[in-house]
């Protein structure tokens, strides 16, 4: 086998089997923590600035999907997380990147009963987290952000639903709300913005649950709808703006299209990535998942990098009311 066949061979084996992990600069290294809740320790990983930084930090807290863990949504565990990117953020940006661990038996998040959340509350824990580190890491009450991934998702509606106090804006990856009537309802207007694939095979674009899911999923709103409620509760205009994304690759057989309600980037806005004919994976030009993951969950678009998207989305944004418990 010649020099340049074999090399092909070989990024092709680890395209199917690693994917691929690249980075846009340095990024900080996260370290291992602990916090004492009443079911036990918590562990989280979390990013600190090392220098100090005038006027505070932004805290952006990063929820990972089912079966995954903090390791894997920053990085440190395969396959490679685009969420991952954060950390390179908060380097540039000087923030602070909380990740915690859901456990064994995953989050208590918005399809939780209220016997199972009575035994891990997990909205709790990320609320002491957040206090933690406005207390100890020089973080700004008002500029707090929640963002999680599939299940992770859910566990962020289940944050912005229940302490939206403390929150300047979320971020939904891969996950529709719960249907109207499961679930206690948001009652307050909160900047959010979802990113949905139209041909995710898990959590489904356009509501309901796959029949093959069995007791692993649970029925959704479509995202369609899950945009509206919030929109809804922050009385924004039914007309948005819309931009289509540059194909970066022709080949790709995705796109993507930006809508935004509210024109004030320091104020209360809605946005939808809606990625078409992409699957069950965060849309990322650097971390791409193993074409053997992609053959499961479905495509992976590459014309934006979800974590840069949500950043350009929270950069402005600050809590009202932010309290400093």
């Amino acid at each position: 086998m010649d020099m340049p066949s074999y090399a092909s061979f070989k990024s092709n084996l680890n395209a199917i089997l690693r994917g691929a992990s690249h980075s846009g600069g340095a990024g900080l290294v996260p370290v291992p923590a602990t916090i004492e809740r009443p079911e036990g320790a918590r562990r989280y990983l979390v990013a600190t600035p090392p220098e100090a930084t005038p006027g505070g930090r932004a805290l952006v807290v990063l929820l990972h999907g089912a079966g995954a863990s903090a390791d894997q949504v920053l990085g440190l565990a395969f396959p490679p997380s685009p969420l991952a990117v954060w950390l390179e953020i908060a380097a540039r940006e000087q923030l602070v990147v909380i990740a915690p661990d859901a456990g064994r038996n995953g989050w208590t998040d918005c399809f939780a009963s209220d016997q199972r959340a009575a035994k891990q509350d997990d909205v709790a824990l990320i609320d002491a987290l957040i206090t933690e580190a406005i207390v100890g890491r020089q973080v700004d009450p008002q500029r707090v952000y929640v963002m999680g991934v599939s299940r992770g998702g859910w566990m962020a509606y289940a944050v912005a639903t229940a302490i939206p106090q403390r929150l300047a804006a979320f971020s939904v990856v891969l996950a529709g709300m719960p249907p109207s009537g499961r679930t206690e309802a948001p009652a307050a207007p909160l900047s959010a913005l979802i990113f949905g694939c139209t041909a995710d095979p898990l959590i489904y674009y356009h509501g309901g649950k796959p029949w093959y899911a069995f007791g692993f999923a649970e029925p959704v709103r479509s995202i369609a709808d899950t945009v509206h409620c919030w929109r809804e509760l922050a009385g924004l205009p039914d007309a948005p703006t819309v931009e289509q994304l540059p194909v970066s690759d022709p080949r790709g057989n995705t796109s993507v299209t930006r809508y935004l309600w509210g024109q004030a980037s320091d104020g209360v806005q809605v946005g939808l990535y809606r990625i078409d004919g992409a699957g069950h994976a965060e849309p990322s030009r650097l971390k791409r998942y193993p074409r053997l993951v992609n053959w499961l969950t479905g495509l992976q678009n590459a014309d934006l990098e979800t974590a840069e998207a949500a950043w350009d989305f929270f950069r402005a944004k600050r809590a009202t009311g932010a309290d400093r418990r």
